[in-house]
């Protein structure tokens, strides 16, 4: 059985973004191992996580409203693109374990 470690988030990191129609992105930690989203908003979005340059669109990571999820990230990822087709607000922090 494997054990899930908690969430410990690199703090001064977490970023407030607002996915629209239009993607866009944001530069994070490339020494951090993982990355909490949280969709604070009233829609759905979606991200994508690599190398810049990225772009994100409705077939990548769902965030489901009020959902909170945390994600492995390579360490050459220092991009996440997000997206949502009515708007909505992400909190974004990256950190170590939490998976």
């Amino acid at each position: 059985m494997k054990s899930v470690s908690p969430f410990k988030p690199h703090y001064g990191t977490n970023q407030v973004v607002s996915p629209a129609v239009a993607s866009a992105s944001i530069t994070l930690d490339k020494n951090d191992t993982s990355v909490r989203i949280i969709n604070s908003g009233a829609a759905i979005g979606y991200f994508r996580l690599g190398l810049s340059p990225q772009t994100a669109t409705a077939a990548d990571c769902p965030v489901n409203i009020g959902q909170t999820i945390v994600v492995e990230k390579s360490m050459l990822s220092d991009t996440l693109a997000h997206i949502s087709a009515t708007g909505t607000t992400f909190q974004i922090m990256t950190g170590e374990g939490g998976l």
